[in-house]
């Protein structure tokens, strides 16, 4: 699945998408550069899965959690910050992946060894001013 977004508008059309076809998924890796959109993004499935006071980035805080009326919660990690996976560890991530609610990983690659088989990759890359944004199911992080 491929989207080219022009605007910033069409991101909550994109979320909306790809949560429809990956309806059975709830780990999210979101691959690319500093500023791709990745926390910008993320906020569009939160958006769509109706949550509370979501959109902050959590880069100070590694991970947000934040309440949805229709799906219970939903968590918004940042692991940009991590130092290896230990420090992963140290904040729980292992009940948060297996909680079975929304998680939006950004930087996963911090984390290679913590994230579970079953997820969806999104990349992002910026083009001529245009967001590339391209999702696979996938079984490993690429």
């Amino acid at each position: 699945m491929k989207f080219e977004v022009k605007n910033l508008n069409e991101l909550d059309l994109v979320a909306k998408q790809i949560l429809d076809t990956y309806k059975d998924n709830k780990i999210f890796l979101l691959n690319g550069e500093m500023g791709a959109g990745k926390t910008t993004l993320t906020k569009s499935f939160c958006k769509f899965l109706q949550c509370d006071h979501a959109g902050a980035s959590p880069t100070f805080s590694i991970v947000n959690e934040y309440s949805s009326a229709t799906y219970q919660k939903v968590y918004h990690f940042d692991c940009y910050r991590l130092n290896n996976e230990n420090e992963a560890f140290d904040i729980g991530i292992e009940d948060y992946l297996d909680s079975n609610f929304y998680c939006f990983i950004e930087w996963p690659e911090k984390i290679i060894n913590l994230i579970p088989s079953k997820h969806i990759c999104i990349d992002i890359r910026e083009e001529n001013l245009i967001r590339i944004i391209t999702v696979r199911e996938a079984n490993e992080i690429i």
